[in-house]
């Protein structure tokens, strides 16, 4: 590795707290068959993306084009059958904020998200597959 690790690591949230972190202004609630490109984001300052369960992953999808083509630099929040299994994708595709089910252990996902501290193929946070980036 060249030393470019990820430049955060996304903030998880228990079940339990969930309605303190979303009370928030400015916070808007999408569901997951909505076009993420339609959206007027002035003012918005965070997006809760659902995940109606862990199979489905529509917001992935959302959560990229926010980043990528939308340019969102706000809160990217993962809402609903969340699982630890799913935050590295999660973080990947543009999310920066996860609010685990009930039963997930935070302190377990914390260390998943530490596991890979890159990766080889561009994604959200890096746009460059890592053989591309320069160091400094």
């Amino acid at each position: 590795m060249n030393g470019q690790a990820m430049t955060h690591t996304m903030k998880l949230i228990a079940a339990s707290a969930q309605a303190a972190s979303t009370t928030a202004q400015n916070t808007l609630q999408l569901a997951n068959d909505a076009d993420p490109l339609a959206l007027d984001l002035a003012g918005v300052d965070c997006i809760e993306l659902h995940f109606p369960k862990f199979t489905d992953g529509r917001a992935y999808s959302q959560a990229f084009l926010l980043r990528h083509r939308m340019k969102f630099q706000g809160t990217l929040r993962a809402v609903g059958d969340v699982l630890i299994d799913q935050l590295q994708q999660m973080q990947r595709t543009g999310f920066s904020e996860a609010v685990l089910r009930e039963g997930q252990d935070l302190a377990h996902g914390e260390k998943l998200l530490r596991m890979f501290p890159d990766f080889y193929q561009g994604d959200a946070q890096h746009a460059q597959p890592h053989f591309s980036r320069t160091t400094a």
